[in-house]
């Protein structure tokens, strides 16, 4: 995995936002897990993050690791559109962007809402991610049995 972003799986705006990436990375470069889950856990770990102590996205690429701020900008310059010319904000120091960055996050539950239970991926976006049968299945009896735990999908050019 090249590119891997992990979540607020149960955030709205957070699940809207890799919506959007997913639409826009025309290249499929991106794979996603949730904060929550245990691989987004060994992630974190792995890159010498606390999941207790981080409420920010974080976009991993190769060993390289960003959050906050940073990693939506990073995130930015690799999609398709004009988005990716909000890169341009890196310019402005990271203690500065974080500052609008944790307003956002600290309200977003408030503002966006949140889920119970991460996110399952709609029938369009499936088309896209590349998941094994097995992940499917147990995502599935998570799912139903209201304990669902968002594990990696990881997109793919239906080419």
């Amino acid at each position: 995995m090249k590119h891997l972003i992990l979540f607020d799986g149960i955030c709205n705006l957070c699940n809207s936002s890799v919506q959007y990436i997913i639409k826009h990375d025309e290249q499929a470069l991106f794979s996603f897990a949730s904060l929550q889950s245990d691989f987004g856990k060994q992630q974190l770990a792995s890159h010498g993050l606390l999941p207790e102590q981080l409420d920010s996205i974080v976009y991993i690429h190769g060993k390289q690791r960003y959050v906050k701020s940073t990693a939506a900008l990073k995130i930015a310059k690799r999609l398709d559109g004009p988005v990716k010319f909000l890169y341009a904000f890196i310019i402005i120091p990271a203690p500065i962007r974080d500052i609008v960055y944790n307003w956002i996050a600290r309200n977003r539950y408030k503002w966006f809402g949140k889920q119970q239970h991460c996110m399952l991926p709609t029938s369009d976006m499936k088309s896209g991610l590349l998941m094994t049968k097995k992940v499917w299945d147990i995502e599935k009896k998570h799912f139903q049995r209201g304990m669902y735990v968002k594990e990696v999908y990881s997109l793919k050019n239906p080419n």
